[in-house]
């Protein structure tokens, strides 16, 4: 008798090590930028030039020029690896920005292949009434639990934090020269356009493009690209690569 119930705890025990060591394993963020990196290039993103070759430089436009922004990064599997804002002081950026940039990153991730970069811009149609996934939001929400408070601590590190945003700010990112998908990354603290601007000079600083390059995945307005499921809302001060587009008026819908 004693025997089998030390032969059962014991099993038990090794059901549980390996059940911890998996989680381990698909919480694994090897490959991708930790914190400072990711602060060091939220800083340098707003400045790109517009002479730059990657052809993504210039005026970001929005709110803030792009300069408070949280931003965020999740693995393949979903799980947050990091999460950080482009200020020294964290209080000086949107605080409701947080949640919004790390379910970015989960959503660029979740709908996004090795062959098939999907920002999270071009959800933004697709998700409203009257098209093919209007609700998909309710699907997966962000679960609040995994918050930070302002001045620091984990904030769901190595969990899945969920939730699902359909407008600019969240693009996945690649390695193996952008032949494999890796994540998700997850901009908010402007406008969504300019998030979206931030997002995509970020991906690009890391060197983390898909394999069709910067612009693959890029955001669509109707101003300028003309109807498409694809396009997403003008936003105020609405730059593209450091172009204005349009008047640059909310009210100026995807068009299709």
């Amino acid at each position: 008798m004693i025997f089998k119930l030390v032969l059962a705890s014991a099993i038990s025990l090794f059901l549980l090590l390996g059940t911890s060591l998996a989680q381990n394993e698909d919480a694994n963020c090897q490959g991708l930028p930790d914190g400072a990196t990711l602060r060091a290039k939220l800083i340098v993103a707003p400045n790109i030039p517009a002479s730059d070759p990657s052809g993504i430089g210039g005026d970001v436009g929005g709110l803030f020029g792009g300069t408070r922004m949280w931003v965020a990064v999740v693995n393949r599997a979903g799980h947050l690896c990091g999460f950080v804002t482009s200020t020294a002081d964290p209080s000086q950026v949107w605080p409701g920005s947080q949640a919004i940039a790390k379910a970015k990153a989960y959503t660029a991730n979740a709908f996004s292949l090795d062959s098939f970069a999907l920002s999270t811009a071009r959800l933004y149609t697709f998700t409203q009434p009257g098209h093919s996934l209007w609700s998909l939001g309710q699907s997966n929400p962000f679960n609040p639990v995994f918050l930070s408070a302002t001045g620091g601590g984990t904030g769901g590190n190595g969990q899945i934090t969920g939730g699902l945003i359909f407008f600019g700010g969240g693009v996945p990112i690649y390695a193996n020269g952008g032949t494999k998908i890796v994540g998700g990354l997850g901009i908010s603290g402007d406008t969504s356009c300019a998030d979206h601007e931030i997002a995509k000079r970020v991906r690009h600083l890391l060197g983390m493009n898909p394999s069709g390059g910067p612009k693959i995945d890029d955001i669509q307005y109707s101003a300028s690209d003309g109807p498409s499921v694809f396009t997403h809302p003008q936003c105020l001060n609405v730059k593209r690569n450091g172009v204005t587009i349009g008047t640059g008026t909310e009210a100026n819908a995807s068009g299709y």
